[in-house]
C-alpha cells in the first residue's frame, strides 16, 4: 500500500511539475507575442512537451491565459480582502487609501501581462466573461465594506451600496488601464490620494 502511495504521490508531482511548466510556457509567449499571436504550438513548444500533455491539462490558449488572470487577480483580491472595521471616516480613509495605492501599485508593476489582458477581453468571449466575473467579486467585497460602514453610522444611507460600489470599481479600473498603458503623467501617490478623498467624502459622513 506504501509502496502504491509512493507511486501515486510521483505521478502526482510529475504532473503538477509538467502543469506549471506549460503556465510558465505560456506566461513567457503571451507577453512575447500577445493574445492574438500565440499559438498553443509556440506554447508547447516553449514548454518542451507534446499536443497530448498539454491538452490533457488545459483546454487551450484561453484556458492558459485565464488561468494567468487569475493569479494577477489573487494579488488585488489579497488587499481587496484586508480587514475592513473602520471606527471614524478617517480611519476608513486611512484603509481605503492604502488598498488604492497598492492595487495601482499592482497594475504597474503587472503592466506587461496586464496589457495581453486587455487584448484577450476584448477577443476572446471565454476571457471576457472570467473578467466580469473578476469584476463582480470585487464590487461585492466593495459593497460588503459600504453596508458595513452605513450599518455603524459612518456612511451615507441615502445611497444605494452596490451602486456606490459599482461606481467606486470602475472609476478604479479605469485608472488602472490608464497606469497599464502609461497613459496618465500623475503619480500613483497623487491619483491615490484625489480618487479616495472624492470617494470618502462623497459616502462617509
Amino acid at each position: 500500500m506504501r509502496q502504491q502511495n509512493n507511486i501515486e504521490d510521483g505521478r502526482h508531482l510529475r504532473s503538477m511539475k509538467t502543469r506549471n511548466k506549460i503556465i510558465n510556457a505560456a506566461h513567457h509567449v503571451f507577453l512575447r507575442e500577445g493574445f492574438q499571436q500565440t499559438t498553443i504550438k509556440q506554447i508547447i513548444e516553449h514548454a518542451k512537451t507534446g499536443y497530448g500533455t498539454a491538452y490533457g491539462h488545459f483546454k487551450g490558449k484561453d484556458d492558459l491565459l485565464i488561468i494567468l488572470m487569475e493569479d494577477v487577480m489573487n494579488k488585488f483580491f489579497e488587499i481587496a480582502h484586508t480587514p475592513f472595521f473602520p471606527t471614524s471616516k478617517e480611519e476608513a480613509k486611512e484603509i481605503i487609501l492604502s488598498q488604492v495605492l497598492e492595487f495601482l501599485k499592482i497594475a504597474d508593476t503587472e503592466r506587461e501581462i496586464m496589457k495581453v489582458f486587455s487584448e484577450a477581453i476584448g477577443l476572446s468571449q471565454t476571457v471576457n466573461e472570467k473578467w466580469e466575473e473578476i469584476r463582480q467579486r470585487f464590487i461585492q467585497s466593495i459593497t460588503k465594506d459600504i453596508t458595513y460602514s452605513q450599518a455603524k453610522g459612518l456612511a451615507r444611507t441615502d445611497l444605494k451600496a452596490e451602486v456606490a460600489a459599482r461606481a467606486w470599481f470602475f472609476s478604479n479600473e479605469m485608472y488602472q488601464w490608464e497606469i497599464v498603458f502609461q497613459k496618465s503623467t500623475v503619480s500613483l501617490e497623487e491619483i491615490a490620494h484625489t480618487l479616495t478623498t472624492m470617494y470618502v467624502d462623497a459616502i462617509y459622513r
